[in-house]
């Protein structure tokens, strides 16, 4: 019967070791050259990262030198200098020290960003005695967003303290955990009106009924918290009775998908996510707009019918502000997922609960009170950008786009 080896032994803290830091302006073959001149004395990696701004690369290599370290500085010093770049190293004792527990994604996105926002958020995460141990672009188009990667946080309480950095400083800020729930499979749920779509559906139909002033009015006030969902859904759809129900065909042929949608849901399904619609709006628009995107569930409200004309009613449970969480928790449990491990986003007051329910809630170009209570927010025209609130990058999302 055969065993398995043996795990090797765990690094020295003290062994010797030796950090390369090289700068200067990127080439093809750098890197080569590099590890080539480590090679010849048999240098062990230990730790290597390497970045490129603009054209200008800086490459950090953490060796263990061997018996020759005297020779690898030299051949490391010569490589440098045929390169034509700056080498600094350093000898010392032991590897990276071992990170803090409480990691965390810190996302920062701006249009522009600006330096100010970062010193915030960087001053922010300094408060709460965190380290920023790694910082990257995800992108610079639309919008620009660096992700910080941080240690040693109190999660929930840097979330809080950095909502409000975002609401003094003009940017959009998330803070997720870090480690596998950010990498592996998620459920997204979104809202339709003036979220996936730019337009609010009941409207659309009431301009149909001469009654879009009082529609209007009253979904305004029911976005923003001022009139319960169910009551308002009512009293919208009463005034829409007698409209034959082939304006509904009109009104699927009027609806624009926010810019950045089909991206958006493209992207998520190429990652393997599960997608979902919920809404406070109607089936009959909302399911053709989820075949059309390949979404995986839906959940609306249905209207009635008779005689081929709208009877003024809703049919069934209305999906209201209550219904709209219901669904989230519904759908993750039929897909096997946890609720931190779920995505809401949505603009209106009948979305906080949805929001708060899910593991990461945004507010997109929402209501006062709705970006006031959900994690994140995001304020700028391209549905998109929530991809690089679950640290998708810029090109991640192109060559998605390249390979569909």
């Amino acid at each position: 019967m055969s065993t398995s080896a043996a795990p090797p032994p765990l690094p020295d803290p003290d062994a010797r070791t030796l950090l390369l830091s090289l700068s200067g302006r990127d080439r093809p073959g750098v890197t080569s050259v590099v590890f080539d001149a480590a090679s010849t004395v048999g240098a062990e990696v230990l730790d290597v990262e390497q970045v490129v701004v603009r054209g200008h690369l800086a490459l950090s290599v953490l060796l263990s030198p061997g018996p020759d370290e005297n020779v690898l500085t030299d051949r490391l010093t010569r490589a440098g200098e045929s390169l034509g770049m700056e080498v600094i190293l350093v000898a010392g004792r032991g590897d990276n020290a071992s990170r803090r527990t409480g990691r965390a994604a810190v996302v920062v996105m701006g249009s522009p960003l600006e330096t100010r926002h970062v010193a915030a958020v960087s001053a922010a995460v300094a408060r709460h005695g965190a380290n920023i141990d790694r910082i990257r672009r995800l992108s610079r188009w639309p919008v620009t967003t660096v992700e910080l990667d941080v240690s040693g946080a109190d999660v929930p309480r840097l979330r809080r303290d950095l909502a409000l950095v975002s609401a003094d400083a003009g940017c959009d800020i998330a803070v997720s955990p870090a480690g596998l729930a950010r990498r592996g499979g998620r459920l997204v749920v979104m809202d339709v009106d003036s979220t996936l779509i730019q337009d609010e559906v009941i409207e659309l139909i009431a301009e149909h009924a001469g009654t879009l002033e009082e529609v209007a009015a009253v979904t305004d006030r029911a976005m923003n918290g001022e009139l319960d969902f169910a009551e308002s859904l009512a009293a919208r759809v009463a005034t829409l009775e007698g409209l034959p129900v082939s304006v509904l065909e009109e009104v699927r042929e009027a609806v624009r998908l926010t810019p950045g949608a089909r991206t958006l849901v493209r992207t998520l399904k190429d990652l393997g996510f599960t997608v979902a619609l919920v809404s406070g709006g109607f089936c009959e628009i909302v399911e053709p707009i989820g075949a059309d995107l390949g979404v995986d569930h839906v959940r609306a409200n249905r209207l009635e019918v008779a005689d081929g004309r709208l009877t003024g009613r809703v049919l069934g449970e209305v999906v209201d502000r209550p219904g709209k969480a219901a669904a989230l928790r519904e759908f993750a449990d039929l897909e096997g997922l946890p609720l931190a491990r779920t995505v809401a986003i949505g603009d209106g007051a009948n979305d906080l609960d949805m929001l708060q329910a899910a593991g990461l809630g945004v507010a997109f170009n929402a209501k006062p009170v709705v970006r006031e209570q959900a994690d994140t927010s995001v304020n700028v025209p391209y549905l998109d950008t929530v991809l690089f609130l679950l640290g998708i990058s810029r090109e991640e999302v192109e060559d998605a786009g390249t390979s569909a």
